[in-house]
């Protein structure tokens, strides 16, 4: 099963507070800061959310 590295590359500040909640919840808090999630339909859709926020890489294992 594929995974998803995803990482924070544009600030928050400014953005609108659902922005900011949703990459809370995926677990970015600072700049540069990444995490890994499973690759499933409820985390494609926080992506797509604030894609213009975040870089995404597909990691195989």
């Amino acid at each position: 099963m594929a995974n998803l590295k995803v990482t924070l590359v544009k600030s928050t500040i400014g953005a609108i507070p659902k922005h900011k909640k949703t990459i809370e919840a995926l677990g970015l808090r600072k700049m540069n800061s990444t995490n890994i999630h499973q690759d499933n339909d409820a985390i494609r859709g926080m992506i797509a959310q604030v894609r213009h926020l975040v870089k995404v890489e597909e990691i195989n294992e």
